[in-house]
């Protein structure tokens, strides 16, 4: 029993750091977008782009691998209906975050041309931030009803 102790932990922290990781990373994307601020909004960027890779993309690793050993160990079958809906949860939640990934990295490049250039925050910097904006609401609705499900483990048939 030891082992599905240590690994319901991992899991509880794996999904803390995805929450937490992806709040901070969007609040600060959008507070340095918001403050018109090239230079701030570029060492932001830079930074953000270096938290997601080690933060969120090792949660991002770390949930199905844990989540699966878990259900594995707590004898749960991976078809019951709650796991179902989490796993097209998560599913969902990925198709929102690799274009974000995508649109910080076109971000931090484009912030760091135009701050090298001592220009202003360029109008497609603009455009890529506000679908990042939008990608980021759905897949942190997804997210927290991931935590619903997972505390709660209704029975959905």
């Amino acid at each position: 029993m030891e082992l599905y102790w240590t690994v319901k932990t991992l899991h509880i922290m794996s999904a803390s750091v995805l929450f937490g990781s992806g709040a901070a990373i969007a609040f600060f994307m959008l507070m340095a977008w918001r403050s018109g601020d090239a230079p701030g909004f570029a060492l932001a960027a830079k930074h953000v782009v270096l938290a997601d890779w080690v933060f969120t993309t090792t949660a991002v690793i770390a949930q199905p691998l844990t989540g699966v050993a878990l259900a594995y160990l707590a004898g749960w079958p991976l078809t019951a209906p709650w796991l179902l809906v989490s796993y097209g949860l998560y599913i969902f939640i990925g198709a929102c975050w690799l274009p974000v990934v995508w649109i910080q990295l076109e971000v931090r490049r484009l912030m760091a041309e135009a701050v090298a250039a001592g220009e202003a925050v360029p109008d497609r910097v603009h455009r890529l931030m506000r679908i990042w904006f939008a990608l980021g609401w759905p897949a942190f609705a997804a997210l927290i009803a991931i935590f619903g499900l997972m505390v709660a483990r209704p029975a959905l048939a």
